[in-house]
């Protein structure tokens, strides 16, 4: 009777033995599942700092453009200011070109009048005194 007691005892112990393992085996397998949740956490972080990496690449991409296009802009909007006052003084320039063309052709209608005049002031000569 104290054999089987004995033996009873012992099967018992190793009852909870074997259930010490599983419940061990059980709380590894926790572990484990709970390192790999962290490192898909770690991967997901990592993830997004890339993601906002690219995105601020991207921002400053963008942000070089438009400036690259401002100062094109500028240097374009100061040639032609530096332009402007050439373009006024060959208007000008055209412009006195015009009057004196103008002037000219003022004095040849002047001295075509005063031929016609003579012209005529001496065919009235010549008939008059004929």
């Amino acid at each position: 009777m104290l054999l089987l007691l004995l033996l009873l005892l012992l099967l018992l112990l190793l009852l909870i033995l074997l259930l010490l393992l599983v419940l061990l085996l059980l709380l590894l397998l926790l572990l484990l599942l709970l390192l790999l949740l962290l490192l898909l956490l770690l991967l997901l972080i990592l993830l997004l700092l890339l993601l906002l990496l690219l995105l601020l690449l991207l921002l400053l991409l963008i942000i070089i453009i438009i400036i690259i296009i401002i100062i094109i802009i500028i240097i374009i909007l100061l040639l032609l200011l530096l332009l402007l006052p050439l373009l006024l003084l060959l208007l000008l320039l055209l412009l006195l070109l015009l009057q004196q063309l103008i002037l000219l052709l003022q004095q040849l209608v002047l001295l075509l009048l005063l031929v016609v005049l003579v012209l005529l002031l001496h065919c009235y000569c010549y008939y008059y005194y004929s």
